[in-house]
């Protein structure tokens, strides 16, 4: 896990919400089990208990009661608006600004990468 100040288990978050966007899980996909999402990122399993939680109240995971947790139907294409909202209003405006600022234009962007 990265030295980001935030805490651990919105870190989590992030990694679960970039792995069902990037489609590594897929709508109705079973996820990985706490112990072994806690094992692959070092982290708590309560830590990553909390992180799940999170996304079981959001209604993007559900979990089968003695088989596991499953990306809920919808949930990524829910989850893609949320995060689209949350760039445009939050991250996109100071970097728009930024920008501004240093005189950078269009052109000077590699856009390729994207």
């Amino acid at each position: 896990m990265s030295d980001d100040s935030r805490p651990v288990y919105l870190r989590l978050r992030e990694i679960i919400a970039a792995a069902i966007l990037d489609g590594a899980y897929c709508d109705g996909d079973m996820l990985p089990s706490v112990r072994a999402l806690a094992a692959q990122q070092g982290a708590n399993p309560l830590t990553v208990a909390k992180a799940y939680q999170g996304f079981q109240e959001d209604g993007l995971i559900v979990v089968k009661r003695g088989v596991g947790m499953f990306v809920a139907e919808g949930a990524s294409r829910r989850l893609r608006e949320t995060e689209r909202h949350r760039f445009l209003e939050i991250v996109w405006p100071p970097i728009a600004e930024q920008i501004k600022r240093l005189g950078i234009h269009a052109e000077d962007l590699d856009l390729q990468r994207i």
